[in-house]
């Protein structure tokens, strides 16, 4: 059985319900904003779904798939959780538990400008693993930031076909574009309302909520060569660090279009003063 639950309705292009601004943050690793959305959220569902929560005993939660680096849907999940243990520790009940959707993504096209044909096409070719053993006939909670044409969706449920999980499901969103007469690139538009460049991307960066997900680690693989040399100089060595191995987990370094500005952060670790563009390289301390 699936239900489908969104807090915010996307009726009007040119009045959005949320801050577009603190949604653009939220998606490049504010974690501040995680936590506000994922508070905002579950008053919302647990208004509505209360008796649903408390019909089932073993409820597993889930962020939309990926491999190593967690999305930004993923810090969302984490706070939303940190909630709904509280609500089910005050009505004596048993904590969530945590599953994912591993995913081995093959494509480094930024699909928010895509339709939905588009969307699935990219998207499937995608390879994918879920545990059907941990998580069957159990309420299933899969949560992500937002649903602008459902291809994720799509593709979650046809994974829960083919590996025959049953039990209850209910995709959960931050928001939800409702009115199909707008192009889903709006999705970009939220993405980006805010880091518009790699100036606003450091002010992003200079949070203290801050933190890596998929989306910054490829945005910042991918900038032309003074952008990245301006951003890499501003950063400590513990987050170059991390951006590193982040990136290599996710198999990155496999990848031509991420190699270059990879290779230039790993010779920014090994003491290597100039990278492929010559440009010299400032040790900054950790």
């Amino acid at each position: 059985m699936n239900h489908t639950y969104s807090l915010h309705k996307i009726t009007d292009k040119n009045d959005c319900p949320f801050s577009e601004a603190e949604y653009s943050r939220f998606k490049f690793g504010e974690n501040a904003y995680a936590e506000k959305f994922a508070d905002e959220l579950f008053e919302g569902f647990i208004a509505q779904h209360k008796d649903l929560i408390l019909s089932h005993t073993d409820i597993v939660i889930l962020p939309s798939p990926y491999h190593a680096i967690p999305t930004a849907s993923n810090f969302l999940c984490h706070y939303f959780k940190l909630r709904m243990n509280h609500f089910l520790y005050e009505n004596g009940r048993r904590a969530l538990s945590e599953s994912k959707i591993y995913r081995n993504q093959t494509y480094t096209t930024d699909y928010g400008n895509l339709d939905y044909a588009e969307r699935v096409r990219l998207i499937g070719n995608d390879t994918y693993y879920i545990d059907r053993n941990y998580i069957g006939n159990k309420l299933c909670l899969l949560l992500d930031d937002i649903k602008i044409t459902g291809s994720h969706e799509h593709i979650v449920k046809k994974i829960l076909d083919q590996y025959e999980v049953e039990g209850t499901f209910v995709f959960l969103y931050f928001a939800e574009l409702i009115n199909k007469d707008i192009h889903p690139n709006i999705e970009n538009y939220y993405n980006y309302f805010f880091v518009k460049d790699v100036q606003s991307l450091m002010d992003v960066m200079r949070s203290d909520t801050f933190e890596f997900n998929t989306r910054i680690v490829k945005y910042i693989l991918k900038l032309e060569e003074n952008d990245f040399s301006l951003l890499l100089s501003s950063m400590k060595k513990k987050m170059r660090q991390m951006l590193f191995a982040l990136a290599v987990s996710n198999n990155y370094h496999t990848i031509d279009e991420y190699k270059i500005n990879l290779d230039h952060i790993n010779n920014s670790l090994t003491n290597k003063k100039t990278n492929n563009y010559g440009y010299q390289f400032t040790e900054r301390p950790a």
